[in-house]
């Protein structure tokens, strides 16, 4: 986990609600007012779900253990990926809203897998573009990985699949904590 940034259990260190709470109610019915068709999403970097499945909730106003977006006002469906396939794997078991959100295995900078996962999911909505994309904690680790010009790749790809992009970015003290856990585990730094 220590140079992707995949960690099993961050949702326990990090949990949705801390991140919610920032969000205000009715988002998306102030971001996306007239939208009369299903508002389609992408979360980047979902880890094991947990967040995917809360900003769900959150964004259409369900509260735990419902079933569905009945009565919400807006129909949401999800793509969230992640470059861990066993986290993936974690997340899809324990959805409670397969229908609406699906995940898969990613790395959003191979653009070739990118194309075979994101137009095939866009097409069948008719679509060339996401609504909205989240990027929660996950430019770090890609601006480690690719450099500064793969950073800006990323979000110049992001702006460029969606109308709306929120992100979270992590602060210099997580670039510390990321090169210190590299160190430690004796592989070379970013």
């Amino acid at each position: 986990a220590a140079p992707y940034g995949n960690f099993p259990n961050y949702s326990r260190f990090h949990p949705p609600e801390g991140r919610l709470c920032l969000l205000p109610r009715g988002l998306l019915r102030s971001l996306f007012p007239a939208a009369t068709r299903p508002l389609l999403g992408l979360d980047v970097g979902c880890n094991s779900g947990e967040l995917s499945v809360a900003l769900y909730q959150h964004l259409l106003g369900l509260q735990d253990g419902e079933g569905g977006a009945e009565g919400a006002g807006k129909e949401l469906r999800l793509l969230c990926c992640d470059i861990d396939p066993e986290l993936v794997r974690r997340a899809q078991q324990s959805s409670p809203f397969p229908g609406c959100i699906s995940f898969a295995a990613l790395d959003i900078m191979d653009g070739a897998a990118r194309e075979a996962l994101l137009g095939p999911f866009l097409r069948r909505f008719g679509r060339s573009r996401f609504d909205l994309a989240f990027c929660m904690s996950v430019t770090m680790w890609v601006h480690l990985r690719h450099g500064d010009g793969g950073l800006r790749a990323l979000l110049a790809l992001l702006a460029s699949l969606s109308r709306v992009l929120l992100l979270e970015p992590q602060p210099w003290r997580c670039y510390r904590a990321a090169a210190r856990r590299l160190r430690r585990l004796g592989r070379r730094d970013f």
